[in-house]
């Protein structure tokens, strides 16, 4: 796992497929997804994790909750619709892969690790707020993907609703339902925030976030 600063107060993690981050705030870290299995003990090693918040169900962004939750105590949030997902109970959708995703996808999947069945200790719903962040329900990629908005500090977590491709915001790929993703990725990119975490891709910061 590489840690890099995004902005003061923002750290992206990064780890062998996509990336997650780590949000401090007044009480302690707020951790935005965690990356493929086997990292929990190396986020942990961060300190102060208080809340874990999951983008969506897909294993490059669950895969380290349940041992990150086991050694941190730290609960675990996620939409209600990716709940089942995320604690085994059910599987999740698979995505439809249209021919020009096709050679991404072949090359990415096998390196992504099976998840762990994670605790989700509490299910969200369009506009909770957790420290500070206004959950926003942006389905498409899958039925429950959210983002996060912090308002106050101009960054928008997005999981994989959006990615970014030569310095430019793109509509995320993999998806259940790419029109209901466009959407979506049209609703938050109207938010015009300073800071735009992606799951894939750089993250796109304004020269005024520093």
């Amino acid at each position: 796992m590489e840690i890099t600063e995004v902005v003061p107060g923002l750290v992206m993690l990064t780890f062998p497929v996509g990336q997650a981050y780590a949000l401090r705030g007044a009480d302690g870290l707020t951790v935005i997804d965690t990356g493929v299995a086997g990292h929990g003990a190396e986020i942990a090693e961060l300190g102060d994790v208080r809340r874990i918040v999951l983008t969506h169900f897909h294993e490059d962004h669950t895969g380290s909750a349940a041992e990150l939750r086991a050694l941190t105590g730290a609960p675990v949030y996620a939409h209600r619709a990716e709940a089942p997902f995320i604690r085994g109970e059910e599987p999740g959708p698979a995505p439809v892969v249209p021919p020009e995703e096709r050679e991404l996808f072949d090359s990415v999947t096998p390196l992504v690790p099976p998840a762990p069945p994670s605790p989700v200790d509490e299910e969200l719903t369009e506009g909770d707020v957790l420290a500070g962040a206004t959950v926003l329900h942006v389905p498409g990629h899958t039925p429950g993907s959210i983002a996060l908005h912090v308002p106050d500090r101009g960054v928008l977590f997005v999981g994989d609703t959006v990615a970014t491709w030569d310095g430019a915001a793109i509509p995320g790929v993999f998806n259940v339902d790419r029109p209901l993703l466009e959407k979506s990725a049209r609703r938050l990119l109207d938010l015009d925030p300073r800071v735009l975490c992606v799951g894939h891709g750089r993250p796109l910061v304004t020269p005024d976030a520093r």
